[in-house]
C-alpha cells in the first residue's frame, strides 16, 4: 500500500519522493491507548533502578569486641556496639538496592504498541521522512541551519546506521535526539513534537515491525 508521507528537501536542495510504499499493516492501524500506556510503563520501569540502602550490623564500621564484661557491671549484657540495639548500630532487616521494577510486556504487545503509536504519527502529520542527511561536517551551527531550513526545533532523527557528523553535530542542540533504528522506543517516539526518519531507517523499522 502506497502511503502519503510529506515530502522534505535534502541538503542538496533534492526531493524525496511525495509518494512511498509501506505496509499498512505497520503504518495504518488503529489508535490503541491502553496498549501504548502498557508499553510507555513497561519501558520506564524496566530504567527504574532502587537507590535506598542501609547497613546491617555487619557493614557498620566499628570494633568487633565486647563493650564491658557480661556479668557484674550491673548494666544489660552487651555482645557488640554495633547491634540493632545501640544507636548508630546496624539495621535489623537492612534493605538493599534489590527491587526489580521491571514489568512483563511479551515482543507482540511491544510490536504492537510500535505500530499503533507510529500510525498516530502519521495521522497527526508528524512523522517525516526524508532521503538521507548529509553533512560535510559534524558542525552544530550547520545542523542547526539545516534544521531551521526544515522548520523543526524539537524533533528525534532515526537513522539506519551511524552517521558521526549529525550525531556529533546534534548533541549540543536542545530539544534535539538522534536513535538508531534499532534504539527506537515508544518514549522517544511521543516525547517529541516531530520524529524525522530517514527513507532506510523507516524501511529497517518496518521490516522489524512488518
Amino acid at each position: 500500500m502506497e502511503l502519503q508521507l510529506q515530502p522534505l528537501p535534502t541538503t542538496k536542495g533534492e526531493s524525496t519522493p511525495s509518494l512511498i510504499s509501506v505496509l499498512d499493516a505497520v503504518f495504518s492501524v488503529p489508535f490503541k491507548e491502553p496498549l501504548i500506556h502498557q508499553a510507555v510503563t513497561a519501558y520506564l520501569a524496566g530504567g527504574r533502578k532502587g537507590t535506598r540502602s542501609q547497613k546491617s550490623r555487619g557493614e557498620v564500621k566499628g570494633s568487633g569486641s565486647k563493650p564491658w564484661r557480661q556479668k557484674g557491671t550491673g548494666r544489660a549484657r552487651a555482645g557488640s556496639i554495633k547491634s540493632p540495639l545501640w544507636r548508630g548500630g546496624g539495621v535489623t532487616f537492612a534493605a538493599k538496592p534489590t527491587t526489580n521494577y521491571a514489568q512483563k510486556l511479551n515482543k507482540k504487545m511491544y510490536r504492537g504498541a510500535l505500530r499503533s503509536i507510529l500510525s498516530e504519527l502519521i495521522r497527526q502529520e508528524r512523522l517525516l521522512v526524508i532521503e538521507q542527511i548529509n553533512l560535510a561536517a559534524p558542525k552544530t551551527k550547520e545542523m542547526k541551519q539545516w534544521l531551521e531550513a526544515l522548520q523543526l526545533s524539537k524533533v528525534l532523527i532515526v537513522l539506519d546506521s551511524e552517521n558521526p557528523n549529525v550525531k556529533l553535530a546534534a548533541q549540543n542542540l536542545p530539544n534535539i535526539e538522534v536513535l538508531l533504528v534499532r534504539y527506537v522506543n515508544p518514549v522517544s517516539l511521543i516525547k517529541f513534537p516531530k520524529v524525522l526518519f530517514t527513507v532506510a531507517a523507516l524501511k529497517k523499522l518496518e521490516e522489524q515491525l512488518g
